[in-house]
């Protein structure tokens, strides 16, 4: 019996709810857990906290890191880099020095933290180079999303392969299957839909980033009513959130709409997402293609 219960994962629901972005859901499974040790606290914590955090709700979580465990307070890192108006040059260069310091790498949350924020900085090296030779599921998921976005698919089924040898069905190995049969196109977008609605029968409600894979996936196959079915139940819990917009922008155009309507996401999207990779190599093309119009412009009126 008491084998059995080591072997019970505590923070189960908790895990499968953040892994696919439900961070409501996530946050409520972590207050109903009642943590048999330390670690399982510091670990229910540690994804509570992350779950803010993608909510955008960053005062509570700064507010309680003040007395929180000393491995948890990389998350403060993340919350001024991911707050409006971050000083992220700032930041990086923080992490930087901490990095080569050395004395956090046996954090998980710190390796979390710092390659959250290469990842988004587009720094994929770097972030591998802290996530190289982490053990934690997690982590090694993060790695295969690192290797896609450097276009090394190769690279990204090994890594696969390592995460079915440890955990075949869990949720995030089956996250990290539809990423790569999705990037890899052909029979392996049906693949990567069918896993995607699998895990929306199996967790109910699905966050952003799985929503827009699965979307993905769909519009891939032509069926963009689905795709935009996906995209608008996971854009009602998060209105703002980028790769929905953008999604709904071109679902909207593919299905028939009226123009306006697929212009209308794209200008929320400019609006409230300014600094994501689209709004600013959509804004810079805009510039560019004012600037070769006033450039051309007759010089004496006819």
């Amino acid at each position: 019996m008491a084998r059995q219960q080591q072997d019970v994962d505590e923070l189960f629901d908790v895990k499968n709810a953040f892994y696919v972005g439900n961070y409501q859901q996530a946050i409520n499974e972590a207050q109903n857990v009642n943590p048999s040790s330390p670690l399982i606290a510091l670990q229910r914590d540690s994804f509570l906290y992350r779950s803010y955090i993608a909510q955008g709700n960053f005062r509570i979580v700064l507010q309680e890191l003040k007395n929180a465990d000393p491995m948890l307070q990389p998350l403060k890192s993340l919350v001024d880099y991911m707050s409006p108006g971050a000083n992220k040059p700032a930041i990086v260069a923080d992490i930087d020095t901490r990095v080569a310091k050395g004395t956090e790498l046996t954090n998980e949350i710190f390796l979390t933290v710092a390659a959250t924020i290469y990842y988004n900085e587009e720094n994929y090296e770097a972030a591998l180079k802290i996530l190289h030779g982490a053990e934690a599921l997690e982590l090694r998921a993060f790695t295969l999303q690192c290797l896609l976005a450097m276009n090394r698919p190769d690279l990204a089924r090994k890594q696969l392969k390592a995460l079915q040898d440890i955990e075949d069905d869990g949720t995030l190995t089956q996250l990290a299957q539809a990423w790569l049969n999705l990037s890899q196109g052909g029979p392996g977008v049906q693949d990567a839909h069918y896993s995607i609605m699998e895990l929306a029968e199996r967790l109910g409600a699905l966050g952003a980033g799985p929503a827009a894979v699965g979307a993905a996936a769909a519009a891939s196959r032509g069926m963009w009513e689905e795709a935009e079915q996906m995209l608008t139940e996971a854009q009602a819990r998060a209105p703002q959130q980028p790769e929905l917009l953008l999604g709904l922008a071109v679902t909207a155009a593919h299905s028939g709409k009226p123009p306006e309507v697929s212009s209308r996401y794209l200008a929320q999207l400019l609006d409230s997402n300014p600094e994501h990779p689209f709004s600013k190599d959509y804004n810079a093309k805009t510039n560019e293609f004012k600037r070769l119009v006033a450039q051309y412009q007759p010089s004496v009126a006819s």
